[in-house]
């Protein structure tokens, strides 16, 4: 007999929408689910971001609101990866205090891009500006060749 989960017998049409309610459909599989970050710091764990390249530059913009330059590491790896990483330590607690809620991310994060053959690696500038880090990666310029011959098109 097959198991149908609980959230699917009759009884469940007659529940109110739950917001608080957790659904992990990989929960039963033998593989590591989201469920094994914790919900609060799921979200800098996963750090998101944003790379675009412009005719000069592949740029890389990250948020990283609360976290100070000491913080973050930019790196260049030997294969031409771009390498960006950080912590944020959750707050020390005092035991005076009462917490009726923890919803900022903690924890650390690691994100690797492997850069093009045009990304000049060693004029990589990197700034954090309020709370947004940005990762600037010069292109070295893409000669056009030039027409040496025209060819004569038959016809």
């Amino acid at each position: 007999m097959a198991m149908i989960p609980s959230f699917f017998n009759n009884r469940s049409r007659d529940i109110i929408f739950d917001p608080f309610f957790s659904f992990d459909p990989f929960k039963d599989f033998p593989f590591p689910s989201s469920s094994l970050i914790p919900r609060e710091n799921s979200a800098f764990v996963n750090t998101r971001i944003d790379w675009k390249e412009t005719p000069e530059a592949h740029v890389f913009k990250a948020d990283l609101p609360g976290l100070k330059k000491e913080e973050v590491k930019v790196e260049i790896e030997d294969d031409r990866v771009l390498q960006i990483s950080g912590e944020r330590n959750v707050e020390k607690e005092d035991r005076n205090d009462t917490w009726h809620r923890v919803e900022r991310s903690s924890g650390k994060f690691l994100r690797r891009f492997k850069l093009p053959e045009n990304a000049k690696i060693d004029q990589v500038k990197a700034g954090l500006e309020n709370g947004v880090l940005t990762v600037t990666v010069p292109k070295e310029e893409v000669k056009k060749p030039d027409v040496k011959k025209a060819i004569e098109i038959s016809g």
